[in-house]
């Protein structure tokens, strides 16, 4: 492979998507006042958080290759798992956390481990535990809503920290620590070589396996940190929640640059694919556009990509 065409591919899909959000930005800010308000702006970062929470999560998977269905199933069950545990005088706040953490990562590691060991493809592996994830959530909180949670714990979604939401702190936290993986640490070299050609990485001595249990389990992580988000800003954990999350955070990481093959991707991208999808939702929503014509500017904009993608692995090949 041409190294030099695939860094000039790359520097140049970086700088695209800024672009595209930028033109964006400045577009609606034009065709609507109430764009550049700053309320309006917290509104969007706070919407944004769950979704670009999921899609860090999905990034680390779609570098190695793989894809999880499963994210929403997993806002659902960690957020019921929550939930329950966060009662006014039952529990401290770090124990509805820890428990509904804990349960994304059991589940996003299931996810790993089978993939690996099954040899089944992710997005069947995937698909199957989307429904079994979705049944537990049923299951543990009886199919009704876990209501009467604590203030503490509904401050995590609802509140802020000098005016800013703290869900956007928690955003930009996460944001910080996932790039420190992808950029810094040998887990992070190795989910490029895995994605960019899985034998090579197994006969240079790369413990494969481990590296995609690793990233399904971190991905599990992050989509529990969503869920919890989510419960605490709607105040309950719902056994529904989170349907069809899954394919805004996927939207999100192919937006910024992931490469569907894999072995391409970048957080910054994620995040600024993830602030694009907030951006349009919330534009058309001051526009008075149903939410009918979103989902199809949604799909334009998806498809859009994955061309743009395939352009450039032929340019590259």
């Amino acid at each position: 492979m041409n190294e030099k065409l695939n860094s000039r591919y790359l520097k140049s899909g970086r700088y695209g998507i800024f672009l595209a959000f930028a033109i964006i930005c400045i577009g609606l800010a034009l065709s609507t006042p109430r764009f550049f308000t700053v309320p309006n702006l917290m509104i969007i970062g706070t919407q944004v958080s769950i979704n670009a929470l999921l899609a860090f999560g999905v990034t680390f998977v779609i570098i190695t290759g793989g894809i999880d269905l499963s994210l929403g199933s997993m806002v659902a069950v960690t957020g019921v798992v929550a939930a329950t545990f966060a009662h006014p005088d039952t529990y401290p706040l770090a124990v509805p956390l820890l428990a509904g953490l804990g349960a994304g990562l059991l589940f996003g590691a299931f996810n790993g481990f089978v993939v690996t060991k099954s040899k089944v493809p992710p997005f069947i592996v995937t698909l199957g535990t989307m429904t079994i994830g979705r049944g537990l959530a049923l299951i543990l909180s009886k199919g009704r809503p876990v209501s009467n949670l604590s203030d503490p714990f509904n401050f995590i979604g609802g509140g802020n920290v000098f005016g800013i939401p703290f869900p956007i702190i928690i955003l930009i936290i996460a944001f910080l620590v996932c790039s420190v993986i992808l950029k810094k640490t040998v887990l992070g070299r190795y989910m490029y070589a895995v994605g960019g050609n899985e034998p090579a990485a197994r006969a240079s001595g790369i413990g494969v396996n481990r590296v995609k249990i690793w990233v399904y389990t971190i991905c599990g992580i992050l989509s529990a940190l969503g869920g919890i988000l989510l419960t605490s800003r709607i105040t309950t954990g719902q056994p529904n929640a989170g349907a069809g999350f899954e394919l805004d955070a996927i939207a999100a990481a192919i937006i910024g640059g992931t490469s569907t093959s894999g072995g391409t991707g970048t957080m910054t991208g994620t995040l600024i694919g993830a602030l694009l999808i907030g951006v349009i939702s919330n534009s058309l929503d001051l526009l008075n556009v149903t939410s009918y014509y979103q989902q199809v500017v949604m799909g334009i904009i998806i498809i859009g990509a994955v061309v743009l993608d395939s352009a450039g692995k032929k340019e590259r090949g």
